[in-house]
């Protein structure tokens, strides 16, 4: 291809993109007009290299990679896994750890012991079907909220919930605790179908540099 032609990245807002630009500073990679926080732009450029940055919310991240808005995207694991949308996971950025789990009071750990059919609050229905039905092969009844979950077994809404645990601390306030982990999460960096097999030479380089000083 051309190197005309600019690769586009499109980042998570907030802690997710400051990191990512972090790591991309120490390749060699900067985008000084994304420092300026009174800027009104939508796209910051970075013409030595051909590169394009935009700011998107998470979810959408893998919307705009999987349609070829962006080349590159970075997200979190969670965000991949609840969008499902078809593109490359291709690296492992190593922050933003955390984990996906099914969570509530110690009582309920006996209704996931013997796969009764339950009630599971979520911001995350996709992920929570897909354990439930696909690895657990218990039928459960989702209910989408997208508030604090933790509520759910609280008022009796839900019997469980599932969602991101970092340290667990607001889970044991409310007399909650992890029953289950259902996966670790972390910030990941995907890639458009068409745009791996068209700039593989640019892209790998930059998955390269950036594996070199990912921690």
């Amino acid at each position: 291809m051309s190197n005309d032609r600019y690769l586009t990245f499109a980042l998570a807002k907030g802690r997710l993109a400051e990191k990512t630009l972090e790591l991309l500073e120490k390749t060699g990679i900067t985008c000084e007009e994304m420092k300026d926080k009174g800027s009104r732009k939508l796209i910051f450029v970075n013409e030595e290299r051909k590169l394009k940055f935009f700011l998107a919310k998470g979810p959408d991240v893998p919307t705009y990679v999987e349609y070829g808005a962006a080349d590159i995207g970075v997200a979190g694991k969670d965000t991949i896994l609840e969008e499902n949308r078809r593109v490359y996971e291709v690296l492992d950025l190593g922050f933003g750890q955390c984990r996906m789990c099914v969570c509530g009071p110690a009582a309920a750990g006996e209704l996931l012991l013997h796969h009764e059919r339950i009630r599971v609050a979520s911001k995350y229905p996709v992920i929570a079907r897909d354990y439930f039905y696909n690895k657990k092969h218990q039928t459960v009844d989702i209910i989408k909220l997208n508030g604090s979950v933790e509520l759910g077994p609280i008022v009796g809404l839900s019997d469980v919930i599932v969602d991101i645990v970092e340290t667990g601390s607001t889970l044991k306030e409310n007399g909650l605790g992890v029953l289950e982990e259902i996966c670790p999460l972390s910030a990941r960096m995907i890639v458009n179908q068409v745009s791996m097999q068209m700039e593989t030479e640019r892209i790998r380089e930059i998955i390269t540099q950036l594996k070199e000083v990912c921690v």
